[in-house]
Formats: structure tokens, C-alpha cells, sequence
């Protein structure tokens, strides 16, 4: 536990760094020790990368055993500190959730806030608050604090007008927050001047997630988000890569398969 807890305080320190933490999300054991490798300090999962990987959905219907045993293997593989996307929790307790994190090796979590399992777009902020709450006080009964990003799903899930998605966020962000999260993370805000409204209001680390064509990582930088994410962008630049090679296989043949210093196995 006390590898855990080290780990645990390295994820939650690289939010105080001078550059945002990016975020390389990965999908399984292969991609996890290639980010590793390219010196990454932190190690982070993408869920619906990780759902197309599994044959499931990324709509918090997953078999917990199912995704737990694959974020521990990842875990293992890799010396760097491990997040994951964890959806909004799999329907499980706080104090089972972190149990079952803590037993992967994982030291830090997404969870959002769109209510999978009800008839609204979203979670209640205040039971939401209550969950978060809940998550941090069984995580410090386990002397490890579990790095907790808040995602908040007003944009993702186009909550009102722009203005209304942007008022309700910073709204939730500051429950969020008051309830132990570290981090809050508006994933689908993508507005230059939203960011810097929603950056600049609240009283604590923000996450955004780079899109192709989308603010630099200097640009985020520069309005004070302190953490990047890249989604399942990785995944599918990969799989969109595999197609491209298929393609050519089968108009081309062997021929052009290998890159002259690759030695296939």
C-alpha cells in the first residue's frame, strides 16, 4: 500500500507542475509500456478505447470483474503511476470501488457525471457531490490518496444553450470540488473564451481534451488548464492507422508491407 501511496501523491503532484500533465490515454498492456517508454510520468486510460478492446459498451454496463481485471494487468506492466476512466463507477460502492482500484493498482480515476442507469441527462449534482465525497473518505481509510477527476458531461451532452451548459459546469465544479475531488474535467468544452471563463472560475485543476484542430498544448497552458487529456484519440488514430495498412495490402501485396529495418515475428 505504500507503493500505492506514492504513486498516488507522484499523480496528484505532476496537477502542480509548471506544464499540464498530457495525457497519452491507452487501452491495454502493449500501449501502456510504449507511453512508458516515451517517458511519460503518468499512465492513463481511455474507457471507450478500452470498451472497443473488450467487445463491450462505454456506457457504464460493464462487468466490473471484466474491466478491473484488465486495468490490473496494465497496471502491472508499467512502473508509472496509473489513472483510469472508470465511467461513472460500474454501479458499485464507494468503498467497493476503491477496493477493487486499489487491488488493480490503480491510484487515480475519471468519473462522470451522466446518468446511465436513470431517466435524467445527468446525475443530481448534490448525490453526485455525495458519491465523490464518499470515494475520497474510503480511499483515505486506505491511506491512499486517490487522484479524483470530476467529469463534469454538460457539454458532452448538450445540456441547454452554451451559456446554460457553461453556468451549470462551474456549478457542479464547485460541488465537485468542496466533495474531495482534485480535478474537474467539462470534457467536450472546447471554446477558447468557455475555457478561459471556466478555467479562471474555478477553484481548482481543470482538465480539457485536445481535439484535432484544437488549442495547442502551449495555448491551454497559457489559460491555466492543468491537465490534457487524449481520450480514445489514440486509439483511433491506431486503428485508423491498421486500416491504411490493410488497404495497401490488399492492393499492393507483401511488397510495401515492411518498413526497410522492421524484422516481422
Amino acid at each position: 500500500m505504500s507503493t500505492l501511496a506514492a504513486r498516488a501523491d507522484a499523480l496528484l503532484a505532476a496537477h502542480r507542475a509548471d506544464a499540464p500533465l498530457l495525457l497519452p490515454n491507452v487501452w491495454d498492456v502493449a500501449s501502456a509500456k510504449v507511453v512508458e517508454a516515451a517517458g511519460f510520468p503518468v499512465v492513463a486510460t481511455s474507457s471507450r478505447a478500452i470498451a472497443e478492446v473488450l467487445g463491450v459498451a462505454d456506457d457504464d454496463s460493464s462487468d466490473p470483474d471484466l474491466v478491473f481485471e484488465h486495468l490490473g494487468r496494465l497496471a502491472a506492466s508499467v512502473d508509472r503511476p496509473v489513472t483510469a476512466d472508470l465511467e461513472a463507477g460500474y454501479r458499485l460502492a464507494p468503498d467497493e470501488l476503491v477496493e477493487r482500484m486499489l487491488a488493480a493498482g490503480i491510484v487515480g480515476c475519471n468519473l462522470e457525471d451522466t446518468d446511465h442507469h436513470g431517466d435524467e441527462v445527468l446525475v443530481d449534482a448534490a448525490r453526485q457531490a455525495e458519491y465523490l465525497a464518499a470515494v475520497r473518505a474510503a480511499a483515505g481509510a486506505h491511506g491512499v490518496h486517490v487522484v479524483i477527476n470530476a467529469r463534469i458531461d454538460c457539454f458532452i451532452r448538450h445540456l441547454g444553450d452554451p451559456p446554460a451548459q457553461l453556468a451549470e459546469a462551474l456549478r457542479r465544479a464547485e460541488r465537485y470540488l468542496a466533495a474531495g475531488a482534485d480535478c474537474v474535467y467539462p470534457i467536450a468544452l472546447a471554446d477558447r473564451a468557455a475555457i478561459a471563463s471556466f478555467v479562471s472560475s474555478v477553484p481548482g485543476p481543470v482538465n480539457v481534451t485536445a481535439r484535432p484542430g484544437g488549442l495547442s498544448l502551449g495555448e491551454l497552458a497559457e489559460l491555466g488548464v492543468r491537465r490534457v487529456s487524449l481520450g480514445s484519440g489514440l486509439f483511433n488514430l491506431a486503428r485508423e492507422h491498421l486500416r491504411a495498412v490493410l488497404a495497401r495490402l490488399g492492393s499492393d501485396g507483401l511488397a510495401s508491407l515492411w518498413p526497410p529495418t522492421t524484422t516481422p515475428r
